[in-house]
């Protein structure tokens, strides 16, 4: 499934229906008094957060969405039968601003909210509505209002338990893939994820969302490479976990860059529980490992944890440790 995360849409709730201007007119009754019913409420529309969703793809190829009319009243007193809402449903994570893209509107952060963006017009009044005991047959009657139009942005930042950070091709797919049943794109080149990819892992009955950020790399938080376009979606994450490549030259450095990137975007990102994850210990062999994490551990005062996501023991262990770590 592609991805989107910004997109921009026209939304009309219905117009209220019309009211009659009937009379009644049966059999032997030749002058009957008015009996002109209401016309009906429009629809409104509404928006709904579905936690099966992870993208706003649906809303690329129809930007406009229009709810019912309210049916007009009839004679017999009859109301008009009440326009039928629309329902649209956007993922968890969803904010709707005004056209202006900046007037935050709606934050969805829950399953099954509703928000009415737009509410439907009222019905117009019959004339039976305007009887009275000097006016018996008042002929007036009145058209429904309008429903409610707007241009809305909805702009998408993926929720999370724990987002998986890193270098491009530090293993943030394959740890994903490897411990959840997420199936996302797996390369040895850089920039492989240019989406946000989520998958929930399972342990002890327990259970936690992850989400693959695509690779961080010097200057993102001014648009370099990917940039900001996907660090906005690490906001929305409860904890960090930091992939490292430990076979990289100098791991100080691939840490701290990623951390300055974080800072320089936001520095409530920096706030965040973080776990350090170095990878690929598979290429090394036990006694090289452990000198590694000894000096890293000198320099940083981290949750350090080391994984190899061609073995099974390794994930499992991993697996255990962030559902540990988030619950």
């Amino acid at each position: 499934m592609k991805f989107l995360d910004q997109v921009k849409i026209y939304i009309k709730a219905g117009d209220g229906g019309s009211g009659s201007p009937s009379f009644r007119r049966e059999k032997f009754i030749e002058f009957g008094g008015p009996d002109g019913g209401d016309g009906g409420k429009g629809g409104s529309v509404i928006l709904k957060s579905e936690r099966n969703l992870n993208t706003l793809i649906d809303f690329r190829y129809q930007q406009h969405f229009k709810a019912k009319r309210g049916g007009d009243g009839k004679g017999k007193n009859q109301t008009g039968r009440g326009g039928e809402n629309l329902y649209l449903k956007v993922p968890i994570g969803t904010q709707v601003f005004e056209e202006d893209n900046k007037t935050l509107i709606f934050d969805f952060k829950e399953e099954n909210e509703e928000y009415v963006v737009a509410v439907g017009g009222k019905g117009g009044f019959g004339n039976t509505r305007f009887k009275s005991s000097t006016n018996r047959a008042p002929k007036k009657f009145t058209k429904g209002t309008k429903g409610e139009d707007y241009w809305i942005w909805l702009q998408l930042k993926t929720i999370a338990d724990i987002g998986i950070i890193g270098l491009p091709n530090a293993g943030k797919s394959s740890l994903l893939a490897a411990i959840t049943s997420a199936t996302p794109k797996i390369a040895n080149y850089k920039f492989t994820t240019l989406n946000p990819n989520l998958g929930v892992a399972v342990y002890d009955d327990k259970e936690i969302t992850l989400a693959d950020i695509p690779g961080i790399i010097e200057g993102a938080h001014e648009g370099v490479g990917l940039g900001i376009k996907f660090l906005k979606h690490i906001e929305r994450c409860k904890s960090l976990l930091h992939m490292i490549d430990i076979t990289e030259g100098d791991l100080k450095k691939s840490y701290s860059q990623v951390r300055k990137e974080l800072k320089n975007y936001s520095k409530d990102l920096l706030k965040k529980d973080e776990i350090v994850v170095l990878n690929k210990i598979d290429l090394l062999d036990d006694k090289e490992v452990k000198k590694i994490k000894d000096n890293f551990l000198k320099k940083y005062k981290v949750k350090l944890t080391t994984v190899s996501t061609f073995n099974k023991k390794s994930i499992s262990d991993i697996k255990s440790k962030i559902i540990k770590y988030v619950s």
